[in-house]
């Protein structure tokens, strides 16, 4: 491959590297660092992700590799022994592919090491480094990334690892705190106020006016919480609501028909582009006792606004605007922001947890903790026997040092193996192998 400066790299296979000496490094931009435009130019394909993977995997100072791309972020997450090349190499590569200038971007480039890069990993898969605080989509994303570069086969022990725990990171932060809660959109918090009103949603009959967007969105969701009651389309160019209606297996309605549906319904959902009121107190009024005082509830989302406010001095009815709603949305973001603090403590325990299960990959504590383990499980069978037989002093510690002796034979081979694998073997394997054969990591975990 030809770097930037013109000379040519070797693809030569990589040299043996003790899991000890490597570093997790972790370089990219996001929505903080970089505007659209840019974050756009840099975005990778599911094509050009799997070719720039395993170009990555080929660069000598790279033992594993992983790309996620998202709109909002570019980061290539690698281990490697030479961290400082990685850092003024993968920017150059990166700048290669997407055939830009290296300076456009790098003002924008951050790079974390060990567990710094860690802690961000955590963080973004997590939701904490997202554009909205605990949106749900970010996760998938990393997924994502991730299945591709195990695809690809450019993963390893340490990716691994650090991947799965960055998902049950993750799913902890989902389950124990109530970051992904409290709904942080127009649309959806209609349907939160929706649901605070009336005991259950699913047969409860809606009115959509107008064709805006977000009455859409908001009707969408009512959809996808299995709501089975009839849905009514009225649009002032009647076509348009036959169309509308379609889509949402509704009933078309015109206009002038709104205050006999208002009967029926229960939950208006109003955008039109009308400059005055589609729906008055005086259409509202006289048919609340036929309706048996049973609660009806409006949705304003236009702007100048659809629904008399004066409704809402009518018992039962319900009126909340589009102020109404963004009020709600901030005190959820507020809520968001208060849950984030005991989402960070969960990620702060994650690294360190990690962070111990990196160290143990070394081969002095992995060879410390295989014969302390053996020698636990001799020391108590040995006295057990002991017990049982009623052994006289002399020929208990006769015993003692017959299973001491056992016990340093048998760890003789594989201790200089671990020390030793060969070349052209990944040291990291093996030890993880052990820890796993023996489970040494219980403590860990």
């Amino acid at each position: 491959m030809n770097l930037p400066d013109g000379s040519r790299k070797s693809a030569a296979a990589p040299q043996t590297v003790s899991p000890e000496a490597l570093k997790i490094v972790l370089i990219g931009v996001n929505h903080r660092t970089a505007p659209v435009e840019l974050r756009e130019k840099l975005g990778f394909s599911a094509e050009e992700t799997e070719s720039a993977l395993i170009t990555l995997r080929k660069l000598p100072f790279v033992r594993e590799a992983l790309l996620i791309s998202t709109c909002n972020r570019v980061e290539v997450l690698v281990t490697t022994d030479q961290p400082e090349t990685a850092r003024e190499m993968i920017p150059a590569h990166i700048a290669e592919w997407k055939s830009m200038p290296l300076a456009r971007f790098v003002p924008a480039v951050y790079v974390y090491a060990g567990d710094q890069a860690v802690r961000h990993l955590f963080r973004v898969s997590a939701s904490l480094d997202s554009m909205m605080l605990g949106e749900p989509q970010i996760l998938g994303q990393v997924k994502a990334a991730y299945k591709h570069a195990v695809d690809t086969k450019t993963t390893g022990v340490i990716l691994n690892r650090l991947m799965h725990k960055a998902f049950s990171i993750a799913k902890r932060v989902r389950s124990e705190t109530g970051i992904g809660g409290h709904a942080v959109s127009i649309s959806y918090a209609a349907i939160e106020l929706a649901k605070k009103i009336f005991d259950s949603l699913a047969d409860k009959s809606i009115l959509m006016v107008g064709a805006g967007e977000m009455a859409e969105l908001a009707v969408a969701h009512l959809l996808r919480s299995r709501h089975s009651g009839r849905i009514f389309v009225a649009n002032r160019t009647f076509s348009v609501g036959v169309e509308l209606a379609g889509r949402f297996n509704g009933t078309p309605i015109r206009i002038e028909e709104i205050p006999e549906t208002l009967k029926s319904v229960d939950i208006i959902v109003s955008s039109t582009g009308s400059p005055d009121f589609v729906i008055a107190r005086d259409h509202v009024k006289p048919i609340m006792r036929r309706r048996k005082n049973r609660p009806l509830f409006f949705i304003d989302i236009a702007v100048p606004r659809d629904i008399d406010p004066a409704i809402n001095r009518i018992p039962n009815a319900y009126v909340y605007d589009i102020d109404d709603l963004q009020g709600v949305i901030n005190e959820n973001i507020q809520i968001r922001h208060q849950e984030s603090m005991m989402a960070e403590r969960i990620v702060d325990e994650g690294v360190v947890r990690f962070r111990q299960w990196y160290d143990s990959l070394d081969v002095v504590p992995t060879i410390v903790a295989l014969r302390d383990k053996l020698q636990q499980i001799a020391t108590a069978e040995l006295n057990k026997t002991i017990h049982t037989l009623d052994v006289p002093p002399e020929a208990a510690d006769a015993l003692k040092k017959m299973t001491d002796a056992m016990v340093k034979k048998m760890l003789h081979d594989p201790t200089l193996f671990l020390k030793n694998p060969g070349t052209h073997r990944n040291k990291s394997i093996y030890i993880d192998m052990t820890r796993k054969l023996f489970n040494l990591d219980d403590d860990i975990e």
